[in-house]
Formats: structure tokens, sequence, C-alpha cells
């Protein structure tokens, strides 16, 4: 992808600015971030962030509406807010990606939307196919789905060209390390500090763990291939880590003295999860880095974020 104007949504955030970052380098990237969870240092040289949020129409229109790409990152992300407080969830996830669709549609640009595994809520038929009937169990799950469907509809209706990734566990550089962020963030700030790593339940639960930079790749991807207007591909690696597992490699990688504690599974956790990743894999994607390669570049920046082990 070259010379386009591309607008990143939540490009101040953990998986937006790295899709800022890799497309910096060849197009125009303006940023829209609320700042809300985003972080201005995270924006990359010779972006430009505008600070909008997506919920408000006339604030966002006129950049949406020149853009060749959007990538529409922005989100309110966390389950358990999104438990406490479901209709600032619905008014960000549903309506603010509503009024990206509206401006588009007042220009010429494509959109690439961020989705989640969290649609499926817990199936058991494993790998998970995109055709699988989503059954989210959270507002946050349910306001995924509906951000689908109205691509969806604006697809069919109105031609728009559209595209939807359900992220899988995606982790790396810049996620932040809060007691909503994903896991490996918070084993690695743990064993960055000396701390024990907590895990819920016996620690055979399994998730499908993906490097951020493969997501990059995918979003640039399917962005760039017509073949993929109108749907909806799972973004994952297809193979299953058990937390335990997980928990083991991160010390080892740490070189922490930190321990393993268990405690009582949480209500509502998911025991299983993997993608089938057969249909992106078609449009050539296929995943490029290991966990325990992405695990040391993640570790080399939060030692480099003045976290260090205490051995």
């Amino acid at each position: 992808m070259r010379n386009k104007l591309v607008v990143v949504t939540g490009g101040a955030g953990f998986i937006g600015s790295h899709i800022a970052w890799e497309l910096v380098k060849d197009n125009e990237v303006i940023i829209i971030d609320n700042l809300y969870t985003g972080k201005e240092e995270n924006v990359p040289p010779g972006a430009k962030l505008v600070r909008a949020d997506i919920r408000d129409y006339e604030a966002i229109a006129e950049l949406i509406s020149h853009a060749d790409y959007v990538f529409h990152e922005a989100a309110q992300v966390s389950v358990v807010e999104s438990v406490q407080n479901p209709v600032f969830t619905e008014e960000v996830n549903v309506l603010g990606t509503l009024n990206i669709l509206k401006a588009l549609l007042q220009g010429h640009g494509k959109l690439i939307f961020a989705s989640s595994a969290a649609v499926y809520g817990d199936n058991p038929n494993l790998p998970l196919k995109e055709t699988e009937r989503p059954k989210p169990l959270s507002p946050y799950g349910v306001t995924k789905w509906s951000a689908e469907e109205y691509l969806r509809v604006f697809h069919e209706l109105y031609g728009l060209p559209v595209v939807a990734l359900r992220y899988f566990n995606v982790f790396g550089p810049r996620q932040s390390a809060n007691q909503y962020a994903g896991v490996i963030s918070i084993f690695i700030n743990r064993a960055l500090k000396g701390e024990p790593l907590v895990i819920f339940g016996d620690g055979k639960q399994t998730r499908d763990f993906i490097y951020v930079k493969d997501v990059v790749r995918a979003n640039i991807l399917v962005a760039e291939n017509r073949k993929a207007n109108g749907r909806v591909f799972n973004v994952a690696t297809g193979k299953q880590t058990s937390i335990l597992e997980l928990a083991t490699k991160v010390i080892e990688i740490t070189g922490s003295n930190g321990s393993i504690l268990f405690d009582r599974p949480r209500p509502g956790d998911i025991r299983h999860s993997l993608a089938d990743i057969s249909e992106i894999r078609k449009l050539g994607f296929e995943p490029e880095w290991s966990l325990e390669e992405g695990l040391k570049k993640t570790v080399e920046w939060y030692q480099s974020q003045g976290l260090n082990t205490t051995r």
C-alpha cells in the first residue's frame, strides 16, 4: 500500500498504533483517537493525530469521507466494563461504527473493521469457523456482532467495500497491563516485577494467541484484496496454547524468580478457544511469528519501558 490517505481510528491504542506505524512509511496517515485509553506517545512520527470521538459524527465525517482506507480499531474493548456499562459500550462500538459507515458513503474508501472472537461465545465446535452462529456472552461481544451486521447491510445495500476481522488473543508491545488487558501483558508485567503469575483455574484452558505484527499484516492484506470485500475472517494462528504453558514460557523468557499461583476459576471464562483460519489463508495469509518470538519481542519492549526482573 503506497501513496494512500489512510485513517486509523483508535490509532493511539495498542493494535491501531501498530497499523499506523506500518502504514505511515509510505502513506499519509491520520489517526482519530479521543485518548480515552490510547496514548499520544504511541502515535508514529509523520502521522497526524486528530483528537475526536467516533460517537461525534460531525467531528469525524469529513476525515472519513476523504480516506482511501479506514482501519477501524477504536472501541470500548473491556468485557468487564461492558458488563458494568453496556450503554456506553453500545454507543462507542455500534453507534461509532455506524457513524464511520455513514461517512464512508460520502466518499470512496474501504473499511477494515476490528471485530472479535468474543462474538462466538463459549462454542465447543473447535476450531471455530466464521460460519458458526454467533452467541456472545457479554455486551462487548454483542456490540461487535451488531457492528458486523451493519457492515454486511451497508455492503449489500450500498455496495460499500467492507471487511470484518475477528481477532483472537492478540498480544505485543504497547498492550496495556491493567486488570482488563490480555493475559500475556499481565503475566509479563508481573514476571518482570518478580511477582507471582496468577492462573484462574487449573491452567489447562487454552487460547489462540497471535502476535500483533501478524494482525497488522492481515489488515493490510484484506484491505488490498477485493475478494475480501463483504466478508468476515478469523485472525489467529490456528494453534492452541494452555495458560499454564504460557505462564511457564513467560517465566523462562523473563528470567523471573516469580512463581505460579492457582486461584479459583472465574465465572464466565471460556474453557477453550481455537480459530479455523483456512478462509484468510486462501487470500495468502500465514502467521509468521511464533509464540516464543512474539513473547521475546514483547518482553524486550516492557524492559525498555523501565521494567526489569528482580533476579
